[in-house]
């Protein structure tokens, strides 16, 4: 079965958990659920698969290759040991490229989707890049020296990308010895927010263990409230805005820079990072917190309506685009993929209004967690 085709049988248990989440966040007084966001950030996560049928080769095909060129030995896929082995491995692989996701600028770009709610719920966990692929693969090279077989790899990464789904949630509190062990929603929520003590922690898929090794993890504290989002906040409900912002950010900061030798490093140093010209000009960005107001604009009942219209049909033509991908010729995946991602936009446009807030100047790229 197509890696696709796994999305798709998963989707209904995604919903149904959103909605027993709704559900409780309702009963409890503490509904963390907005209908823009929701849709924007679940549309980020459409957009992420419909993208990822172009560009899955980046990720699959050139781990196979490695293995078939480089593999000091092959191990076989069918053991569990292996298998248990190979999740181990890609958890680790997996917390080295989320760190360097969020301390080089280049990778932050495309992780930065995944930050951009200002909302932490199950949905959250939904919203994904489209261009994660551009560099992510290369952290998981070792592990086809090392003998995993494709089909492992490809089945144990499935494994922690579903595991993470559950974490994204405000209605599970502390669970007491497993927070010590896993990433649970506790520790992730952390991951999430904005706060100073918070910002570049916990960076864990399924084991939070390997942030207890790296000096990266820091506990939930009561006292100091998870904000969620980034520092240079997106301020849009356009997919498409969301995937480009921070890449637009750095290509300007980039003509700006006098010298090739800082072009080149404001795209490997850590996000925010720039050369003093570019600050004297653009000036410095102080991030104040408590100055933090979250992207609302006023949605009327009617277009809250046709949105979600749109959004039901949209989730049909997703279904059926993922389902039948691998039969269908390049022209009409194509043709496709495109006409979801323009009912994105316009599902986005129809949650929009002009935003009354103003934003900081040349704010696009500051560290890390923004």
């Amino acid at each position: 079965m197509k890696d696709a085709q796994v999305i798709v049988l998963a989707t209904p248990v995604f919903f149904l958990l959103i909605g027993i989440e709704l559900l409780v966040g309702w009963r409890r007084g503490r509904n963390t659920y907005r209908l823009a966001d929701a849709l924007n950030s679940i549309g980020l996560g459409i957009m992420s698969q419909v993208v990822g049928l172009f560009t899955r080769f980046a990720a699959i095909g050139l781990y196979a290759i490695a293995f078939e060129h480089l593999a000091l030995w092959r191990l076989p896929a069918d053991s569990i040991a292996v298998w248990v082995a190979a999740l181990l491995a890609y958890d680790l692989c997996y917390y080295w490229v989320h760190r360097c996701g969020h301390r080089i600028a280049l990778m932050w770009a495309a992780h930065a989707v995944h930050h951009q709610s200002e909302d932490y719920n199950l949905a959250t966990a939904l919203r994904q890049t489209s261009s994660g692929w551009i560099v992510g693969w290369a952290f998981y090279l070792p592990m086809a020296v090392l003998g995993v077989p494709p089909l492992v790899f490809g089945g144990v990464a499935l494994i922690d990308l579903l595991y993470q789904y559950w974490v994204h949630t405000q209605q599970i509190g502390r669970l007491g010895g497993f927070d010590r062990w896993f990433c649970a929603p506790s520790n992730h929520r952390v991951h999430h927010a904005v706060n100073d003590a918070y910002v570049d922690r916990n960076y864990g898929g399924i084991l939070i263990v390997w942030d207890r090794l790296f000096g990266t993890f820091v506990e939930e504290d009561d006292a100091d409230p998870c904000v969620y989002g980034t520092r240079s906040p997106l301020r849009s409900w356009n997919p498409v805005w969301a995937n480009l912002q921070v890449y637009a950010g750095l290509w300007r900061e980039m003509q700006l820079c006098p010298r090739w030798r800082d072009k080149l490093l404001l795209w490997i140093k850590p996000p925010g990072w720039r050369p003093a010209e570019v600050v004297a000009r653009l000036g410095e960005h102080r991030f104040d917190i408590a100055a933090v107001r979250r992207y609302d604009p006023p949605m009327p009942a009617w277009r809250q309506a046709v949105a979600l219209v749109l959004f039901v049909m949209l989730l049909a033509g997703t279904t059926l685009l993922l389902w039948h991908a691998h039969e269908l010729p390049m022209p009409w995946l194509a043709a496709g993929a495109g006409a979801l991602i323009a009912a994105l936009w316009v599902i986005g446009a129809l949650c929009t209004a002009p935003d009354p807030t103003p934003q900081h100047k040349g704010a696009t790229t500051w560290p890390s967690n923004v």
